[in-house]
């Protein structure tokens, strides 16, 4: 199971945001774990002081913590519920019922609007 820390951004850098996450514990969300899309300012997904959330990916030997915010939007995308349509008793009589109405309102604001062209 992954662990997830809460920290203070101290610094931004082209190929990073720093992160405190302690006072003995510093963290580093280089720039391939910022976002699965192209990153090209670190600085447009934090700023310095924001309070941030991220996953530990791997613990260094001098103490220092690699993070990622990308996994964590992964996760939210995978546990998203799916929303489904509830068939109803009438189906799709609505539309038969409501198609007429919306036909002659678009034919009706297009002839306005070939006549309001042509004065």
């Amino acid at each position: 199971m992954s662990k997830i820390v809460k920290g203070i951004v101290t610094g931004i850098e082209p190929y990073g945001i720093f992160v405190k996450i302690d006072d003995e514990t510093d963290g580093l969300i280089h720039i391939s774990e910022i976002s699965s899309k192209f990153v090209k300012d670190p600085g447009l997904f934090a700023k310095i002081g924001d309070e941030i959330e991220a996953e530990v990916l791997e613990t260094t030997e001098d103490g220092n913590i690699k993070l990622s915010i990308k996994s964590l939007q992964e996760e939210k995308k995978r546990t998203r519920k799916r929303r489904y349509i509830k068939e109803t008793s009438i189906g799709f009589r609505t539309l038969e019922y409501k198609l007429p109405f919306w036909i002659e309102k678009n034919l009706k604001k297009h002839k306005n609007d070939i006549n309001s062209i042509d004065k």
